[in-house]
């Protein structure tokens, strides 16, 4: 029997409920306390799971929070394009060889997104120095 047909939500991975987090942080537009955060999750995590999974992501650096009555609000650092970015630095961080990964995901570009790499990594544009 699984967990749904037990009447209990299903376990997933701790990434997919950040993520869900991070989600509704940066949909919301202002800063958030744990419990505006469990009123718009489509989950049903409790009040202390999402407390959890804040405090982990604001120890990861990804939050800011500040002070709200007797709860911290808190809000993202940067947008989903600043997100995607920083999870591509820390794969190449986590891999010994940076050249033969870089060279992988290059190989995998394609020619129009090649062309925009090389645009962006230019002498002119200030990038990569």
């Amino acid at each position: 029997m699984d967990a749904t047909s037990q009447g209990r939500v299903p376990r997933r991975a701790n990434g997919e409920r950040e993520s869900e987090i991070l989600d509704v942080l940066l949909r919301a537009g202002a800063p958030l306390t744990p419990g505006e955060v469990a009123e718009r999750m489509s989950s049903e995590l409790t009040y202390s799971t999402v407390v959890t999974i804040l405090t982990r992501l604001y120890a990861k650096q990804l939050l800011t929070r500040q002070p709200r009555g007797r709860a911290y609000a808190y809000s993202p650092v940067t947008d989903e394009d600043g997100y995607a970015a920083r999870r591509m630095r820390t794969v190449l961080e986590e891999r010994p060889d940076r050249q033969a990964v870089l060279a992988r995901f290059a190989d995998g570009l394609s020619a129009s997104d090649a062309e925009l790499l090389r645009r962006l990594l230019g002498p002119e544009s200030g990038h990569g120095r």
